[in-house]
């Protein structure tokens, strides 16, 4: 009798510890699906028309990078070590970013995170693009309004001298030439 008692009470235990967790994963859960919901509405870069902010940093190579500086057609691009979808759209950044008619001077990639973790995605961006290393709430991130990544997106110069976004989500392909 003695055994089947504590038996009863373990069982009784572990049924209240898996309640209590229960309920804590539960609100959570709710927790997140606010905080989804309340950024469902918000755009995750900056949109067509929209200017690209101020930013004064500096590249991995140690050049001096401003947005006055700045002319013709250039293509941002903005990645994190730490995001999987990162990792499989970086190889097409990179052979699109190849083809850009201005080179590597129109082209700018912003690696978000550790400098160590980093240090592959800069690799293999710079010899395509200027690369600037950050943290989340840097330089470039705020300029283009960055709040998901990757984003891919395209500034010029627009009427006025002022730096605009021409395309918020940069389709990483370019046609084929035909055959003559």
């Amino acid at each position: 009798m003695p055994v089947l008692i504590a038996v009863v009470a373990v069982v009784g235990t572990l049924c209240a510890l898996n309640l209590v967790l229960t309920l804590g994963v539960v609100k959570r859960l709710r927790e997140h699906t606010e905080m989804f919901g309340a950024m469902q509405g918000e755009p995750v870069r900056l949109e067509v028309g929209e200017e690209v902010g101020e930013f004064d940093t500096s590249t991995i190579a140690g050049e001096p990078l401003m947005r006055d500086l700045l002319t013709g057609s250039i293509l941002f691009g903005v990645f994190s070590p730490t995001c999987e979808p990162c990792r499989d759209k970086l190889p097409r950044f990179v052979e699109y970013a190849r083809q850009e008619p201005g080179g590597r001077s129109s082209v700018i990639a912003t690696v978000v995170g550790d400098a160590d973790a980093a240090a592959e995605f800069a690799a293999e961006l710079s010899p395509v693009a200027h690369v600037v290393v950050e943290d989340s709430d840097g330089a470039m991130s705020t300029a283009l309004g960055i709040r998901a990544f990757p984003s891919v997106l395209r500034a010029e110069r627009g009427t006025g001298g002022r730096l605009v976004v021409v395309d918020d989500d940069v389709t990483l392909s370019r046609p084929t030439s035909l055959a003559a």
